[in-house]
This record gives C-alpha cells, structure tokens and sequence, in this order.
C-alpha cells in the first residue's frame, strides 16, 4: 500500500513525462475514494467516484497514503498532511481531523514521507528521518511506545535514503545499501529472523546491496542491486510469491529472476520488471491481480502482455498503475471508487482512469488513491 512508499514516481528507463515541463513544477494533485475523515482533502468527507482536485495549489512532488490520512511534500520542501487525526498522526500538535491539507511546522527541507496505519514517516534533505503518531508497538522507531503529534528525528543518523510502511511497521534503507526495520514483527515482517517487536531500528542481515524497498499491509518486499525480488512477512494469501502460503521472518528470493524493478504491496504485491511488464500475485478476491479472475496466485504471473507500464501502487486490495504514456489505470476493488472510474463496481483486469496522459506520482491509501497530473 503504502500505505506509503516514495517510489511513486519512478519512471522506466527511456521515458521522461517531464521533457516538455519547464523548470517550474506545475503539477497539480487529485484524489479520490474512500473520505470518511477527509483524507481526499478536497475539503469534505464526501466518497469521490472520480478524482477531484485537491484544492488549487500547484508544486506537489510526493505524495503518500494510509489508513485515513495523506501526506505530501512541495518542491519548495515544505510538508502537508491531512485526514484523520486521532493519534496526532498529521504532525500538527494535535489531533483535529483535517479535511483540506494543513502544513506541518514551517521547515522547507522535507523530502521523502510514508504512512503508517496511524502514524508517520518522513526523511529531510539532510538524510535525517523522522516519525509521528501512534506508537503503541514501537512503530515510530523511537526506542519507545510513547505517541507523539509532531515530528520527532528517529535517532541521530543522516544516512537514510528510503522508508516505507506496513500498518504498524518501518523498514527503510541507508545509504550504504543497508535494510532497517522496526515496530510490529508477529508475522515476521521486520526480516529479523524471529517475531519479536522493535522499538528502534534493527537491521535485516548484514548485506549492503539493497537498492530499494516497499511494504504491503503485512509484508515487505525489496529489490537489491542485483535485480533480485525478496520478500517476507505475513502470507496468508500467497502475497510473498513464494508458492506457498507460509510466513517468512526473513528475507527470501521470489524465483531467480534478476529483472525487477519496482514493487507495491497491499494483501496482494504488484512488480513491474525492466521489460516494463506488470506481475501481480497474493490476494485476488476483488480483481486486483489483473487476470480477469478473482483467483489467489501464490507466485508472480504477469498481467497481460504489455511491456508499457510505468509505475504500480496498492490500496489494501486494489491497484492503479501509470503507463509509460502517462495514462492511469486502476484494478481490484472499487467500492469506494477507490479506482477512480465514476462507479463502484471492481475491476479484475486493468481499466483506464479518464483519457488524460499526464498522469506522474501515484500512490494508495487503504481504500483511496491519489495522484499528480499537469
């Protein structure tokens, strides 16, 4: 889901949405689905069927989705959040709901965020991380359980480069190619070879050659720089790829393929690969593997024949994904028009959202998505 990775925007080899962009960022953001505690910030609680505009503001660069709240960094590096509130998790120092994006502090060097089920995560320009919310299981990486509702650095370093979120989970990357989990581990998502839960920041083996990690709900999944697939965590479903539905609590390979490129997870994972194909596994119950079945597959098979995809998120159990075109597409659930498509009925093979083709950063709350469009 991410429920939150900053991978959003990541864009096949060869292609540049940007080339006819000037230097000034123009893009606009939009959101749509699931409202209920004003996560859309359109400045209701009213279900969106389609995507709406988020205010009239210009200039957003990354955005991440939770459970019920939104995150979102400008390029002149300040930081929004908006949406429920409940646990301090908007970083405002309190814990009103917010319907409309509120900023958080006055600081212009935030650059990177990820949301937790009822928290936060955000690294700055200098490398520093930083979490906020509810903390009962240690997932703020604080090295406590105490809750906090405005941002507090994650220890001392300056070496983080990447964070993502399961529900109640962080795992992150350094700079040195170094993985790092804490919070939640009762289905082995920290990687740390047993189900005990972390306070602080542990890292998964000793290897410095990760290039790029995700989480699903209940399960990470990360990519070395080799182009191997690696999963772990909760897999009821088949969602960890590995041909079985058995929880791991460390890091396995999916298959022997070296060709990945991009993940997202939700109760299902998604991967597109250097080819530009989208594989899909895990939960498939509401369509949201793409294979024009509601059938669970415990190892990868690819959607379609396309070899144009560009970027793929997940909602808990729904999917959107841009082309290489800047077209937006949406799969699985929708019936919260967490698709975007005008209605509620889910989709089981991948439907295109509108006609627009300037479609960039995307990503997934639970049952909501949003986007960045020119």
């Amino acid at each position: 889901m991410p429920i939150g990775s900053d991978k959003g925007s990541f864009i096949k080899p060869g292609f540049d949405p940007l080339a006819a962009q000037t230097s000034t960022n123009a893009y606009l953001l939009y959101a749509w689905g699931q409202n209920t505690s004003g996560q859309l910030g359109d400045g209701t609680t009213t279900q969106r069927n389609s995507p709406v505009q988020v205010g009239a503001l210009s200039g957003w660069d990354k955005v991440a989705g939770a459970v019920a709240h939104t995150l979102a960094t400008k390029t002149d590096g300040t930081l929004w959040a908006w949406g429920n509130n409940a646990s301090g998790q908007l970083g405002t120092s309190n814990t009103t709901n917010y319907s409309s994006p509120v900023q958080v502090g006055a600081l212009t060097t935030w650059e990177k965020v990820a949301g937790l089920a009822d928290g936060s995560y955000a690294i700055k320009t200098d490398g520093t991380l930083w979490s906020w919310g509810y903390n009962s299981l240690g997932q703020l990486g604080q090295g406590n359980t105490t809750s906090y509702s405005s941002p507090v650095q994650v220890g001392a370093l300056t070496t983080w480069s990447k964070v993502a979120a399961t529900l109640y989970s962080g795992v992150a990357l350094k700079t040195d190619g170094t993985l790092w989990t804490w919070g939640y581990n009762n289905y082995g998502q920290l990687g740390t070879g047993n189900t005990t839960n972390y306070s602080s920041p542990v890292q998964v083996g000793g290897l410095t050659t990760w290039s790029d990690v995700a989480a699903g709900m209940l399960h990470c999944i990360a990519i070395k720089t080799d182009g191997s697939l690696w999963t772990w965590g909760y897999n009821p479903f088949g969602q960890l790829g590995l041909n079985n539905t058995t929880n791991r609590s460390s890091p396995v390979q999916v298959g022997a393929l070296t060709t990945w490129l991009q993940a997202a997870g939700g109760y299902h994972t998604a991967v597109i690969k250097t080819d530009g194909t989208l594989w899909s596994w895990g939960m498939g119950e509401k369509g949201q593997l793409g294979q024009g079945n509601i059938t669970y597959y415990s190892s990868p098979v690819q959607v379609g024949a396309l070899t144009t995809w560009g970027v793929v998120q997940c909602g808990s159990e729904h999917t959107i994904a841009t082309q290489t075109d800047g077209t937006l597409w949406g799969i699985g659930r929708n019936g919260f028009g967490n698709l975007g498509l005008g209605d509620t009925t889910n989709r089981s093979s991948p439907t295109q959202v509108g006609a627009l083709t300037t479609w960039n950063e995307i990503n997934c709350g639970k049952f909501f998505s949003i986007a960045l469009h020119l």
